[in-house]
């Protein structure tokens, strides 16, 4: 299949997607600005980064998820040329949870130990995961619509859904033991390797 160029419309449409994403990235970073004003108080740099340990790990976390999501959002856009009506809604709403999960930060890194609540954990995961799923009905899409693709290559779909399934055990753990903590989150970093070693799995015994 000859490669073709993406069209005008949907290249700005990425653009504003990634606008968008830029936009949420630097929001995460206003809260640790906000702190700096401690400093009017006395006290020094070392105290104020001992004190908001957990604001700047949530900043840090919530930069890696954001950033992951970007990532697999462009791979999976890589060799798309065209949008229908059904992907771009998809990718709107994918916009809208990563808008929204600037706000779950903060409440993970909030006072009163707020970032311990069962909701919290459910609005900061679950915007994740949600946003990841989002991802894997837009593979579903692109899979079934040749003519929006400028190649044969079709999406992982397996590993998109498998990213949202590891959020979902993320979930589960941190609520069912609480002393987890966001921890969890880290089966992110092994979630490629077992789903990819999974999908080998699968194919080797068909």
């Amino acid at each position: 299949m000859e490669s073709r160029e993406r069209s005008r419309d949907f290249e700005r449409f990425l653009t504003f997607i990634d606008a968008i994403v830029a936009i949420a990235v630097t929001l995460l970073i206003l809260p640790l600005v906000d702190v700096t004003a401690e400093l009017d108080h006395g006290g020094s740099v070392a105290d104020l980064l001992s004190d908001n340990q957990a604001r700047i790990g949530a900043f840090f976390l919530s930069f890696l998820v954001i950033a992951r999501l970007w990532l697999v959002q462009h791979h999976v856009l890589s060799n798309v040329v065209a949008a229908s009506r059904a992907l771009t809604n998809l990718l709107l709403l994918w916009c809208l949870t990563i808008v929204v999960l600037p706000f779950p930060t903060a409440l993970t890194s909030g006072p009163n130990g707020s970032g311990d609540e069962a909701l919290t954990k459910v609005l900061y995961v679950g915007t994740m995961a949600v946003a990841s799923f989002l991802l894997g009905c837009a593979c579903v899409v692109l899979s079934r619509h040749d003519e929006l693709r400028d190649s044969p290559e079709r999406p992982d779909t397996v590993r998109a859904f498998g990213t949202t399934a590891t959020f979902l055990v993320a979930l589960a753990v941190m609520l069912l033991v609480p002393g987890s903590s966001y921890w969890p989150l880290l089966l992110l970093v092994v979630a490629d390797r077992v789903i990819e070693w999974g999908t080998d799995l699968v194919h080797r015994r068909r």
